[in-house]
C-alpha cells in the first residue's frame, strides 16, 4: 500500500507548537487579541483606507509557520500579492479590516482562523499556527 504524502508536521506536534507560539506572543506588551483569538501587533500605523470584505487588497506579506519556516515572502520577491479580502483565510479577513492602507501589522493566526485541523495539503500542516507580517499596500 502506498504511503500518503504528509503535509508539514503532525496534528499533535503542530497543536503543541501552535499553543506555545500563541502563548509566547500574547506575553508581549504591544499585542492585542480580538474576540476570535486573532493576535496582532502594529509595526507601522497609517491613515489610509480600511478595506471591507468586498474589496481587493494589494499586500506585501511574509508568512511563517510556528517553527519559523517561511511559506511565502513577497517582500523578498519584490512583488505584492493581490486578492479579494473574502478569499483570504478567516484570520486575514479579520486582520485586513483592522488595517489602514500603508499600515504594517504582524498577525499570529491560530489554526482555527487559518487552515484548521486539515491543513492545506501542502506546506501548511494540520493545526498549524501562522505568523504573517503584512503591509497593506493598496485597497481597490
Amino acid at each position: 500500500m502506498a504511503k500518503r504524502k504528509q503535509s508539514k508536521g503532525s496534528r499533535g506536534s503542530n497543536k503543541n507548537l501552535s499553543e506555545e507560539v500563541i502563548a509566547k506572543f500574547q506575553q508581549r506588551a504591544d499585542v492585542t487579541a480580538t474576540a476570535s483569538g486573532l493576535l496582532y501587533r502594529v509595526i507601522e500605523q497609517a491613515d489610509g483606507v480600511v478595506p471591507g470584505m468586498q474589496d481587493n487588497v494589494k499586500v506585501h506579506q511574509r508568512i511563517k509557520l510556528g517553527d519559523g519556516s517561511v511559506i511565502d515572502d513577497t517582500y523578498k520577491k519584490g512583488l505584492p500579492e493581490e486578492y479579494a479580502v473574502s478569499e483570504a483565510i478567516e484570520g486575514l479577513q479579520e486582520g485586513f479590516q483592522l488595517m489602514n492602507t500603508g499600515a504594517r501589522f504582524e498577525f499570529v493566526i491560530p489554526p482555527e482562523l487559518a487552515w484548521g485541523k486539515r491543513g492545506n495539503s501542502g506546506a501548511i500542516g494540520p493545526n498549524a499556527v501562522m505568523i504573517v507580517d503584512v503591509r497593506l499596500v493598496a485597497v481597490e
